[in-house]
């Protein structure tokens, strides 16, 4: 399916394009020769750093970029956010080890169906299912001449159309109920995801995790990517290392006193702190993630996470 070729360059400065793609917000992105490919809602896009900002591709016309510049995240003034962590020696550290990471800013359907499939999933594992679901069940979305097809995140309606089934043909295991269930009631009016944009992050998690698949973990992190609640902490087995090794070295603090501690110490801007607190606690155990293609991490299993589910 070919398109209209269109470009742009969005100034930026400070931005690590490959780290944020590949930090475990998104599962959509993959490393090609020509730059970062993935699918935002129904548009292909190519991206590669560039000198003074992000150079995007699609194959389709575009008049106005500022879906880009949201999903991006792109205009966020990176050195007040990381200004207002606290000043002390781990944050010094993950600021350092992982300049210019940023939140993206994700439609909450697909953020909110990705972490329900995550669920004890390695990231390429996660990818390869996600790739599947949108494959069978999504639009195809126009790409350049003799590239390979790519589709749209199938929308809430469509899953709730699918048997379990079919859900379970794409690899997803026990999470294919969890999926269809929670499509069924996105697509039937019992979820209105668009409305938790109008309440308090307390009143938006309490309805995330009335949802089958969603914990604390999976709602902080749809409140976070999908809707910019900076008081979302999502706690799973990398960040609970952070916060232990770094924070309560040699002691062993509870679920209870880790979500205190983050509740009071991370300041306005927490959820982008546990970010970065995430990501370098990952690049410790791996060097060098963010250089290359698809990241496969082991170990997620040696530490229960705080509300028995996980993040990649």
């Amino acid at each position: 399916m070919g398109g209209t070729w269109t470009h742009t360059l969005l100034p930026t400065g400070d931005y690590d394009l490959p780290m944020t793609l590949k930090s475990g917000q998104a599962f959509r992105w993959s490393l090609r020769e020509a730059g970062w490919e993935g699918v935002i809602g129904r548009r292909w896009v190519r991206l590669r750093q560039a000198p003074h900002g992000i150079r995007a591709e699609t194959a389709s016309p575009v008049a106005d970029w500022t879906w880009l510049n949201d999903y991006l995240q792109s205009a966020v003034d990176l050195a007040a956010v990381v200004r207002s962590f606290p000043d002390d020696a781990p944050m010094r550290a993950a600021v350092a080890a992982c300049r210019g990471l940023r939140l993206l800013r994700q439609e909450p359907w697909e953020c909110l169906a990705s972490f329900i499939l995550s669920s004890t999933k390695q990231i390429v594992q996660i990818q390869q299912i996600i790739a599947a679901l949108c494959q069978r069940f999504g639009d195809p979305v126009a790409v350049p001449p003799g590239h390979e097809p790519a589709y749209s995140f199938p929308s809430a309606g469509r899953i709730a159309q699918v048997t379990e089934t079919d859900l379970r043909a794409c690899k997803m295991g026990f999470r294919a109920p969890n999926l269809l269930r929670t499509a069924r009631l996105a697509a039937g009016g019992e979820l209105d995801l668009d409305s938790l944009r109008t309440k308090t992050a307390e009143e938006a998690r309490a309805a995330l995790v009335r949802l089958p698949g969603v914990g604390d973990k999976v709602a902080n992190c749809v409140l976070l990517f999908a809707y910019g609640f900076q008081q979302a902490f999502p706690v799973d087995v990398w960040v609970t290392k952070a916060l232990r090794q770094l924070y309560f070295p040699g002691r062993a603090p509870g679920a209870k006193r880790l979500r205190e501690f983050t509740q009071s110490h991370f300041g306005p801007c927490a959820g982008y702190a546990q970010q970065y607190l995430f990501c370098y606690m990952r690049s410790r155990a791996t060097p060098g993630p963010w250089s290359a293609g698809p990241i496969t991490i082991s170990g997620r299993h040696e530490t229960a996470p705080v509300d028995g589910d996980q993040r990649l």
